[in-house]
């Protein structure tokens, strides 16, 4: 394992005792209600708690991050991964634009720019639990089953209606 995933492990088990950099009431409690809800109200909660992490204080920050994602989803990589760098130049606290750069740099297999974003983004948001899913598959290409199942649990604490955490852990990664 690299030095980058060992922190990453590092940041993913002290998540409880670590604070977001945005410690909102709003969030903690959909966090709440989305470890205790029914798979029916999960979706609208997980909704919610995307929603408040696109957020930003600057509404032309959000709109970069907005743009950049759309170009993700287009597969315009280059003009996304423009916006992303100047975004994260100007708004280095933002944690969601560190995940949506990780995703862009995951989709293109470039694993340590990914991790190193990654564990920006984990540093910023320990909840992150789409951040730990990223991570989990990384480890699972390399090969490190028993660090992926555990990102892959921690991730099943935050959010236990995730799919693809839940198949993994049955399957014994």
């Amino acid at each position: 394992m690299t030095d980058t995933e060992v922190e990453i492990l590092a940041l993913i088990a002290a998540r409880r005792e670590r604070r977001p950099a945005r410690d909102l009431a709003a969030l903690a409690q959909l966090f709440q209600r989305l470890a205790g809800c029914a798979a029916v109200e999960a979706l609208a909660t997980e909704d919610r708690i995307w929603g408040i992490w696109m957020h930003h204080p600057h509404r032309g920050a959000a709109a970069v991050l907005d743009a950049a994602t759309r170009d993700i989803a287009a597969k315009r990589y280059d003009i996304a991964e423009t916006r992303l760098a100047a975004l994260l130049r100007s708004a280095p606290g933002y944690a969601e634009a560190w995940h949506k750069r990780a995703t862009l740099y995951y989709l293109l297999g470039r694993d340590a720019e990914c991790l190193h974003d990654l564990r920006r983004t984990l540093e910023l948001e320990p909840r992150h639990f789409a951040a730990m899913l990223h991570f989990a598959e990384i480890l699972i290409g390399e090969g490190a089953a028993r660090e992926a199942r555990y990102a892959f649990a921690a991730a099943l604490r935050l959010h236990p209606h995730l799919p693809r955490a839940r198949d993994a852990l049955a399957d014994k990664a």
